[in-house]
């Protein structure tokens, strides 16, 4: 995610481990953005003098960047070789989406338990941010980054901003589903009612209410992994 958005909500950038510091990050951060949007898609090979040249750094800095995206599943990295962006792998697509289960009912459990109104505040202006580039088709990587920061919200807000980094660590092949299934007609209107749906029971503190929203919000794109391998099957492994 663009961690402008994240630092404007108060919330903390990711850090990642095993680097040399900014540089990577920078060069990680905007190659991973460009791989979920499919702006770099599925048997894209990356050229690494082409990228040294494109981000304005030596091999190093690329290098660690390249075996963050390896160890997300989202390259393959073929030594003394190339570099080869993954196909969407549909086993990881299901274990990323039971992770994200499992953490955001609990989490959205605990936000309905507790004083909620400062969040529920922010994250309605999320949705309003959401709601405003909803209808442009060249926002859509802005929404899906949107997107991301209302559910890192959710997790800032019982503290548990490690948890979302660990699941957008595991979740770049659902990632890339949720990208192909955006431009359905509907999607995008059917994202920001979850979202509502999810604070409107936080706001109402209901917390069998707020479960099962966020239930229902992360069921949707979930069902439609076969569909979306039907048309577009060169994208999957």
């Amino acid at each position: 995610m663009n961690s402008s958005l994240a630092s404007s909500f108060g919330l903390p950038e990711p850090l990642m481990p095993n680097t040399t510091g900014a540089t990577v990050q920078r060069v990680y951060d905007d190659l991973r953005r460009r791989i979920i949007s499919l702006q770099l898609p599925p048997d894209t090979t990356l050229s690494r003098a082409e990228l040294t040249e494109t981000y304005e750094v030596s091999q190093t800095p690329l290098r660690e960047a390249m075996q963050l995206l390896k160890q997300e599943g989202l390259v393959r990295i073929y030594p003394q070789s190339k570099t080869v962006v993954t196909r969407i792998d549909v086993p990881q697509i299901h274990e990323a989406h039971f992770l994200r289960v499992a953490l955001e009912t609990e989490v959205v459990r605990r936000l309905a338990s507790m004083d909620n109104a400062s969040l529920v505040t922010r994250a309605r202006s999320i949705i309003r941010m959401q709601e405003a580039v909803a209808d442009d088709p060249e926002q859509l990587a802005v929404f899906q980054e949107l997107d991301e920061l209302f559910h890192q919200t959710l997790f800032a807000g019982v503290s548990r901003s490690g948890l979302h980094m660990l699941v957008r660590e595991r979740s770049g092949h659902l990632d890339r589903i949720r990208r192909l299934h955006l431009p359905e007609k509907g999607k995008a209107a059917g994202t920001i009612a979850g979202h509502v749906a999810i604070i409107d029971a936080l706001a109402d503190r209901s917390p069998q209410g707020a479960v099962d929203a966020m239930r229902d919000h992360l069921s949707r794109t979930i069902s439609k992994v076969e569909d979306l391998r039907q048309i577009h099957p060169g994208y999957f492994a």
